[in-house]
């Protein structure tokens, strides 16, 4: 198990969505530390619910700024937030569903999906808010 760690990389240079990020960092590490530690399945399961719900609010966050900010790209990036909701809900589901704990699988996908979105799309409109903000 390795922690994600927050670092200048991960920054996308507009305050507010950096300190979002940071709290979704660092749930994802208490879920990840909770799955590699075997704590109690319905602890697992509100770490996720609570990183799920985190994320969803985040989302309306950037899109809000987005909206205030003409940034051109909310369409798209919108569309990319339901996309991976989607995702998420669907690994939710079949861990909920299921009988054993996540996988390390589904642990990589979910740090895959958090980073990614920051690394691509979140730099790039993080990049036209700093300079309107």
């Amino acid at each position: 198990m390795k922690d994600l760690v927050w670092d200048s990389g991960l920054s996308v240079h507009v305050k507010e969505i950096d300190e979002d990020h940071r709290r979704l960092v660092d749930l994802f590490n208490i879920l990840s530390h909770a799955v590699a530690e075997g704590d109690a399945r319905n602890y697992i399961e509100a770490v996720l619910e609570e990183l799920i719900s985190l994320t969803v609010w985040h989302f309306r966050h950037e899109e809000r700024l987005m909206l205030k900010h003409g940034y051109e790209g909310l369409a798209e990036h919108k569309s990319e937030h339901v996309q991976l909701i989607a995702s998420v809900r669907e690994a939710q589901q079949k861990f909920l569903q299921g009988s054993g704990p996540l996988s390390n699988e589904e642990i990589e996908f979910l740090e895959h999906w958090l980073t990614e979105h920051i690394y691509v799309a979140d730099m790039q409109m993080g990049s036209y808010l700093g300079e309107v903000m």
